[in-house]
């Protein structure tokens, strides 16, 4: 009976510590060669019999897609906003859409006064902006800095 005993507890031991042992080997056993480049990837696809192979380390969850660039991102909002498809985006729809900075300069962007505008003016309005900051950051300031008159 002890024999028994002995045996179960025995192969209950090899069989907990064989994982450990086989990483523990591969971890001793560093290449002095560097490693063969591994084989190109075969066309055939996986059968539904196969398990999928696990190493103990949970894969890593898929990587977002890259940002669009910013003008798939206005084009976007801007067919979002525009609940008429029509390309004639109107201050109430900017308003529905929540885009502020459309809102507050609607008049501006909207020369003609037609009650709406497009998405080429608002392109347009937004490259204007962003000129006229960067002209004003590239520009030393006129008025001398505020001093402070300390007695």
């Amino acid at each position: 009976m002890r024999l028994v005993r002995f045996a179960a507890v025995a192969l209950l031991a090899l069989s907990l510590w064989a994982p450990f042992a086989a990483q523990a080997q591969t971890v001793a056993a560093a290449p002095t060669a560097p490693a063969p480049t591994a084989p190109a990837p075969t066309a055939t696809a996986p059968t539904a019999d196969a398990a999928p192979a696990t190493t103990g380390v949970a894969p890593k969850p898929a990587k977002p897609k890259p940002a669009t660039t910013q003008a798939q991102r206005f084009q976007k909002r801007f067919d979002a906003a525009n609940t008429s498809h029509d390309g004639h985006l109107t201050l109430e729809q900017a308003k529905a859409a929540k885009w502020t900075a459309v809102v507050r300069r609607f008049s501006k962007i909207d020369v003609d006064q037609k009650g709406y505008v497009t998405a080429p003016e608002l392109r347009a309005d937004y490259l204007t902006q962003r000129a006229a900051k960067a002209k004003q950051n590239a520009s030393p300031t006129s008025q001398p800095a505020p001093t402070s008159s300390r007695s």
